[in-house]
């Protein structure tokens, strides 16, 4: 399934989450909570001067907010490559926000910089 292809998730669905995304990301809430709810997706991560790198994302669906989220990411289908991080579920959908939003600008499904150094723990 493309990102295309979503449905918005539903009213009551996305207030849930309302509280914890600001601005213009709210415009892409009720879709990313469609992803989110897929508990999967396919992509490729954009490496420069180079050829773009697939991965597949997959991850548990939590009923709340604050409930924790395990993403799962493998890179170029090489169990080597896989990579791992938990997080209250309103941080990924915020992450899956932007990934939409990187979609809707390059036609590119990936997720964000800032996702990456979290998930390779850069920060800490």
């Amino acid at each position: 399934m493309s990102i295309e292809q979503l449905q918005p998730a539903n009213q009551q669905q996305a207030s849930v989450y309302l509280p914890y995304v600001q601005g213009t990301k709210r415009n892409f809430l009720p879709y990313a909570i469609s992803l989110y709810q897929k508990g999967v997706l396919e992509g490729h991560r954009k490496i420069e001067a180079s050829e773009h790198v697939p991965f597949v994302a997959s991850w548990n669906v939590a009923t709340l907010p604050s409930d924790l989220t395990r993403c799962r990411i493998q890179f170029d289908g090489n169990a080597d490559l896989s990579y791992e991080l938990m997080m209250a579920s309103f941080e990924f959908i915020n992450f899956l926000i932007e990934v939409m939003d990187n979609y809707k600008r390059h036609r590119l499904t990936d997720f964000s910089q800032p996702f990456y150094r979290k998930l390779l723990r850069i920060d800490d």
